[in-house]
């Protein structure tokens, strides 16, 4: 599989080219930037990858697949043109603005015949495969509530407009993960954070969403926490799960360091990074699965080659915005929105 990468800020420079260039079975052909600084950061980062101006350009050179990691402002009009090349589209996250922008997308694909995921990396994250294999495996008995949260202190993002507000960008990734484990959902209150310098891009996030199966999920996101709560507590008839810390694939991935330079160490966490099982007074360790970012792309080359599904399907991503905008009707009606009257 030949793949293209549109975009080299952060998101294209370590969450998408590491994982790329290390793939095995895949050519990485090029990265559509026009950027002097971004293109000399490729040439260094991997010699012999060509930049190019254009997505017209990169689809001349010759690609199966392309990747679209660029500002939210601006994605959806590239993924769209790159949809119109009949090539293969694989959109950052968040998908879209709304879900008007997100249907409209998907419908493009169909029109074209182009397949279309989204880039949900953390569905592959150590601690949710941990809590996935617990759910399934039935150790916490029928699960009640969900607690996820990403809290980080970080006051320079707290004005990054490149996802949108903190709800948009970062708070996809808890609402994909709570619907792929809970399913659909009926209700949904949130409470949002804004400064005073930046009245329009929050900064901080409380979703509350009431599963179609009874579940409760809690989600909490913050650019401005010094102090972080678990990152996931789950409580179930037969115990309750809770995990620390963030999965350390992003860590290695801003140091430098690939699934190629870690080889069978890659997505491992060290044991005093386990989560707990607890259930009264009984607490034991519970093992780590390791996290694998690149199980993403694995999925796609399949998909692209007709041998499995995509990775991620554009319609869970419009269920996830789908959500999300329920989110934010909520923060400004200060009430519960029930999604069905969306």
């Amino acid at each position: 599989m030949r793949i293209g990468l549109v975009g080299y800020g952060h998101g294209g420079r370590f969450f998408h080219a590491p994982l790329i260039a290390t793939l095995p079975g895949a050519t990485f052909v090029g990265v559509v930037t026009r950027s002097a600084e971004r293109r000399q950061q490729l040439n260094t980062d991997h010699p012999g990858v060509k930049a190019f101006d254009s997505i017209g350009q990169i689809v001349e050179a010759g690609v199966d697949a392309l990747v679209i990691s660029t500002t939210l402002k601006g994605r959806p009009a590239l993924v769209l043109e790159a949809i119109e090349h009949g090539v293969a589209v694989v959109s950052d996250k968040p998908f879209a603005a709304n879900a008007e922008q997100a249907q409209a997308l998907i419908t493009a694909a169909e029109r074209q015949g182009s397949l279309l995921s989204v880039y949900q990396n953390r569905r592959w994250d150590s601690d949710y495969l941990t809590l996935r294999k617990l759910i399934d495996a039935g150790a916490l008995g029928t699960v009640t509530r969900f607690e996820s949260r990403v809290e980080r202190y970080t006051p320079e993002a707290v004005g990054n407009a490149s996802g949108g507000g903190w709800l948009r960008d970062l708070g996809s990734h808890l609402v994909d993960q709570a619907l792929q484990l809970f399913g659909p959902v009926d209700r949904v209150f949130a409470q949002l954070q804004f400064s005073p310098e930046y009245p329009t891009l929050d900064h901080g996030f409380f979703v509350s969403l009431t599963h179609a199966n009874g579940v409760i999920s809690h989600l909490w996101g913050s650019a401005l926490q010094n102090s972080q709560a678990p990152r996931f507590r789950v409580s179930g008839t037969a115990g309750c799960y809770t995990v620390d810390g963030l999965d350390g694939q992003e860590a290695l991935l801003m140091a430098g360091k690939s699934p190629k330079t870690e080889g069978e160490h890659w997505g491992a966490e060290e044991h005093r990074r386990w989560g707990w099982f607890e259930q009264g007074e009984e607490r034991e360790r519970v093992p780590s699965e390791k996290g694998c970012w690149t199980q993403f792309y694995r999925q796609l080359h399949s998909a692209v080659q007709g041998q499995g599904p995509l990775p991620v399907e554009a319609a869970d991503a419009l269920e996830t915005t789908r959500i999300l905008d329920a989110a934010r009707l909520s923060h400004e009606r200060r009430q519960v929105v029930e999604t069905k009257a969306l």
